[in-house]
């Protein structure tokens, strides 16, 4: 497999918020992450860092995962740990009261990759069907459209576009929505912040995705691309391609 992680402040931001990084433990499998934090006073860059630090610590200690139940059991036991430490930390450190993070995150494994997410963070999958996004926004506006009471053309404009109805660290008790789904040769992932699924529609990550360009090119021209289209937002991106060999990045 070859993997690519990269992240941008974008045009108008003057921090980076995002965090994220593809980790290979023991065994040869990876583990995938973007976190897009959130909260005043860079407390939203505490979040996702520690969120991805927590994860790659557990992941070097990773066993072998022989089935999609026992990765879907390890991403959701990983993330409530997580989510205890963050809520933690902000209790212990007032400059960091209300932080929290988005969290899109996937094991992938020669067989099978299992995905899980919470927030707004996006997760596509690249295959012999087209482009694919296998995860649901945890967002107030994802709700209306759900529910029938607007378009997912308005979504796209709507001024409470940004609100998010689930975040880790924010509360107790939270839930990240987990599924398995078959990762075969040629196939690609990708992870992403908002900053970059809010400036590119899917015709053109499909573009981009099934260029011939290497990896790190097609990743570097979505950011740029996002750029282009305002850079509003810190833009983060994974992606991970099922290719012959043990190449990595």
């Amino acid at each position: 497999m070859k993997a690519i992680f990269l992240t941008d402040t974008g045009k108008v931001r003057q921090h980076n918020e995002d965090h994220g990084g593809v980790f290979i433990n023991q065994h040869g499998d990876r583990l995938a992450i973007v976190a897009d934090g959130m909260g005043g006073h860079n407390a939203g860059d505490v979040a996702s860092e520690m969120t991805v630090s927590l994860l790659a610590d557990y992941w070097e200690k990773s066993d072998k995962f022989q089935t999609a139940q026992q990765s879907e059991d390890w991403l959701k036991t990983h993330i409530l740990n997580v989510n205890k430490q963050l809520l933690e930390h902000a209790r212990t450190h007032p400059e960091c009261e209300g932080m929290g993070t988005t969290i899109v995150s996937a094991i992938c494994t020669d067989r099978f990759l299992t995905i899980a997410n919470i927030g707004d963070s996006r997760g596509y999958v690249y295959n012999e069907s087209g482009l694919t996004q296998v995860t649901n926004d945890h967002s107030f506006v994802n709700e209306l459209v759900k529910t029938g009471q607007i378009s997912r053309e308005d979504a796209e404009f709507h001024p409470r576009k940004n609100v998010l109805i689930r975040a880790l660290g924010t509360e107790q008790h939270v839930e990240a929505d987990v599924k398995t789904i078959m990762f075969e040769m040629d196939d690609v992932l990708l992870l992403c912040s908002d900053g970059l699924s809010n400036k590119l529609s899917e015709s053109q990550m499909l573009d981009i995705i099934t260029s011939s360009n290497d990896l790190q090119v097609r990743a570097q021209y979505m950011i740029d691309l996002a750029n282009d289209n305002g850079g509003e937002d810190n833009i983060s991106i994974v992606l991970l391609e099922f290719v012959n060999g043990d190449e990595s990045r």
